[in-house]
């Protein structure tokens, strides 16, 4: 059974409300009757594989595109009529950086102020924190080809809080960073869900959604299959150990039947094999036997739950 929630039309403290939301193009349904909110403070994860529908979700809750049934209401205003205001009021980072490379860090900060109408002073006062934020007050005067891929991600995330927004829309932000660049945007978006903003973010990362998420909406084929917080949905979905079974050559039958009787579920990919079981240890015990064997045991995360739910065979998006 799924644990799929939906949005209360009564619930007026949600910043962002989508409510039974429908998207077709042509004959390929995108997004099929979903519903979420996000509360004030809270960080809300959607995840999916290619072609789940997260994008085309994502335009909606920006008012970039019209549903083609249900609702959406972004600040108490309804999208996309009035897109325009509640774009006003919202920090958006896409997958993409869109900085301008005629432009120092500190210039980009500012020509993008301005957009907002804000005073020219209001956004000078802002500057040199944004660039603190982002540990970019050294490279304050170098060119947006002076930078790094990480460092063109912070600058993006700096930019986005320039309107001291609301709420923030993250698509996907760490996409393409070193495990450092990656490591430093989660320690910023950190300190951001500690100051009580509250962030829509989508990711193909399951450890940056399980670090920093509040809740999680797992979508599939346009729609919500799961909610909750990451730790109830991996207790809830997931065996609470895993074992991870690595070998040169195929198991002997006789061998994997052996070592499948003390996992509740098996699942193959490539050389790897996944034991999920209850309690390791009859299981570790059997494979003392086989020395020649690559052997993790660990805990089960969110990417177990994710390719429990959604598959382990690659999707193309469409």
């Amino acid at each position: 059974m799924s644990n799929v929630s939906t949005a209360s039309g009564q619930d007026r403290s949600a910043l962002l409300k989508v409510q039974a939301i429908s998207k077709s193009f042509g004959s390929q349904q995108a997004v099929k009757d979903l519903s979420f909110k996000i509360q004030p403070g809270e960080c809300l994860g959607m995840i999916g594989p290619n072609g789940a529908g997260k994008t085309t979700t994502l335009k909606i809750c920006l008012g970039l595109a019209r549903p083609d049934s249900g609702r959406v209401l972004g600040l108490g205003l309804p999208l996309p009529q009035e897109a325009r205001r509640f774009r006003a009021r919202i920090g958006v980072v896409g997958q993409f950086d869109t900085l301008d490379p005629d432009f120092s860090c500190e210039e980009n900060l500012l020509t993008y102020g301005r957009y907002f109408g804000l005073p020219r002073a209001v956004i000078e006062s802002r500057i040199p924190d944004l660039l603190e934020f982002a540990a970019l007050r050294h490279k304050a005067a170098a060119r947006i080809s002076e930078l790094s891929g990480g460092m063109k991600r912070r600058l993006s995330l700096a930019r986005a809080l320039i309107n001291d927004p609301e709420l923030l829309l993250l698509d996907e932000p760490t996409t393409g960073l070193d495990p450092q660049a990656r490591h430093l945007i989660w320690e910023r978006l950190g300190m951001l869900i500690k100051q009580g903003k509250s962030i829509l973010l989508t990711t193909h990362f399951m450890e940056e959604a399980e670090r920093l998420c509040d809740r999680l909406l797992l979508i599939d084929q346009g729609q919500a299959i799961l909610t909750g917080t990451p730790s109830a949905l991996i207790a809830q979905e997931v065996e609470p150990h895993v074992v991870e079974v690595i070998s040169s050559a195929p198991l002997p039958s006789e061998v994997l039947t052996a070592l499948s009787q003390h996992a509740q579920r098996t699942e193959q990919s490539g050389d790897a094999l996944f034991f999920y079981t209850q309690d390791a240890r009859p299981l570790l015990a059997a494979l003392e036997r086989h020395p020649h064997l690559r052997v993790l045991h660990r805990p089960a995360n969110l990417e177990d739950l994710f390719l429990k739910r959604t598959g382990r065979q690659i999707r193309e998006a469409h």
